[in-house]
């Protein structure tokens, strides 16, 4: 199949010119150098990608860490053309279709006892800003209509949109867009003394006890949630310290607030299981997935609640046609969106693949310390299937040595992620041992030629 791919790609597939280009505004991303010099990418299969040359690339990022079963799968595609060609749209408010019913009842078995109910969204983004919105409802029909406040962390991303940004650590989200919604953040686990630790680092549990002197300073009465990535993600792969997760979820119990975990990456499958929750024994009140949902293959997100909260909006009182909830979205739970769901979930469970993760972990961790040592490199973090290499800032421009980092890895076939100061790594969840090692040989080898 793929010589004959690659064939057609460099026969049928010119390149686009600078007018062509210009009129799409890409996000996340530097347009001018883009337009001056592109990376187009015209076809995928299992673990690689394709650019309009006919260059087979190594996906090191599972797309944007939710390609994890693997680019083009059969199963997830014949789903979505069956469900096309049955029911291609289906009105989100006040009527259903059978899918969605069934994707909430997958969820529910898959994700931690207590997560009783599925919201689907469109995306990570939205999953977020509609569990703020659910945890400061939740908390009027409870008669607190003061806990309003939200605690986020630094170095966290919760997505783009405007609840996401207030409550996400990353400053370059927010300020360019002026005020948001009023926060307040925990300090990084990311810590000097933990440099080069082998997945969980040993010191940092101290930090959780920041959230006692946040709610001394606000007031219990008026922080509605805190929300955490178990790991964090786009923010440079810091896992947690131990007992961390485990400490913020006693002190949310002991002041009723809500514990929120934005599980839009480490979600289903990417940390040896179908999510971080369950490998960290820490159940929390609302739970947000996206990525690996669908396999990247059509937009969806979902927001797992808790009973207590699902049944606090039903038993409010009201007239049973009134709606108990004033928000959604005209796609929320699309019935083309569920199906590939359903198939992506199939695969994970009848190929193993988080047990897979799991397995694999251990050898992934191995070799990325292995780049211990080398040039520019001041820091390696993991944790299941993903790792970030945080490097040491190039004078005058501290985020121009990860950019050139990606740029000369593309140029050798590999996709790797850039931000900040950091190089991510987010493996597909069927990545084998000898495209592991060629990975992180690449990387081994442009650190060592830059400058």
């Amino acid at each position: 199949m793929w010589p004959l791919v690659l064939e057609m790609i460099r026969m049928d597939r010119p390149h686009l010119t600078r007018e062509e280009l210009e009129p799409y505004w890409m996000p996340f991303t530097g347009n001018r150098q883009f337009k001056a010099d592109p990376r187009m990418i015209v076809a995928s299969e299992g673990v690689f990608l394709v650019d309009d040359s006919g260059r087979r690339v190594l996906d090191g990022l599972s797309g944007l860490w939710c390609c994890g079963v693997g680019h083009n799968r059969r199963e997830i595609a014949e789903a979505v053309n069956a469900q096309l060609q049955t029911l291609d749209y289906a009105p989100a408010f006040q009527f259903g279709h059978p899918g969605a019913f069934a994707l909430a009842s997958r969820l529910k078995a898959i994700t931690p006892v207590g997560l009783d109910y599925a919201f689907f969204t469109n995306s990570g983004s939205e999953a977020v800003d509609t569990a703020l919105k659910m945890a400061r409802a939740y908390w009027r029909l409870r008669g607190k209509s003061g806990k309003t406040r939200f605690i986020g962390r630094a170095r966290g991303y919760h997505g783009v949109n405007y609840g996401g940004v207030s409550v996400g650590g990353i400053p370059a989200n927010v300020e360019p867009f002026g005020p948001v919604l009023e926060t307040a953040l925990l300090s990084s686990t990311l810590l000097p003394e933990n440099a080069f630790s082998r997945g969980i680092p040993a010191a940092g549990l101290e930090l959780a006890e920041e959230l006692i002197a946040l709610i001394a300073r606000f007031g219990a009465d008026q922080i509605a949630a805190v929300i955490v990535e178990p790991v964090v993600g786009s923010g440079g792969v810091v896992p947690p310290p131990l007992g961390y997760l485990e400490r913020l979820r006693a002190i949310c119990d002991e002041n009723e607030i809500l514990l929120i975990f934005d599980e839009v990456i480490t979600g289903l499958g990417r940390c040896g299981a179908m999510t971080a929750a369950e490998v960290f024994g820490v159940v929390p009140d609302i739970m947000t997935l996206a990525k690996q949902l669908t396999n990247g293959a059509i937009p969806m997100g979902a927001v797992m609640a808790s009973a207590p909260i699902y049944e606090a909006f039903m038993n409010a009182g009201a007239p049973q046609h009134l709606l108990e909830f004033n928000h959604g979205y005209t796609y929320s739970g699309h019935p083309v969106g569920c199906a590939a769901a359903l198939a992506v979930l199939d695969i994970l469970e009848q190929e193993a693949l988080p047990q897979r993760v799991a397995k694999e972990a251990m050898y992934f961790e191995d070799v990325l310390h292995e780049l211990k040592g080398a040039p520019h490199l001041r820091d390696i973090r993991n944790f299941g299937f993903a790792g970030g290499l945080q490097l040491a800032p190039m004078e005058g421009d501290p985020t121009r040595r990860p950019f050139e980092v990606a740029m000369r890895m593309w140029h050798k076939g590999f996709y790797v992620r850039y931000g900040g100061d950091i190089i991510a790594l987010g493996l597909p969840f069927i990545m084998e041992r000898n495209e592991i090692d060629s990975l992180v040989t690449a990387l081994g080898e442009v650190l060592d030629e830059l400058d």
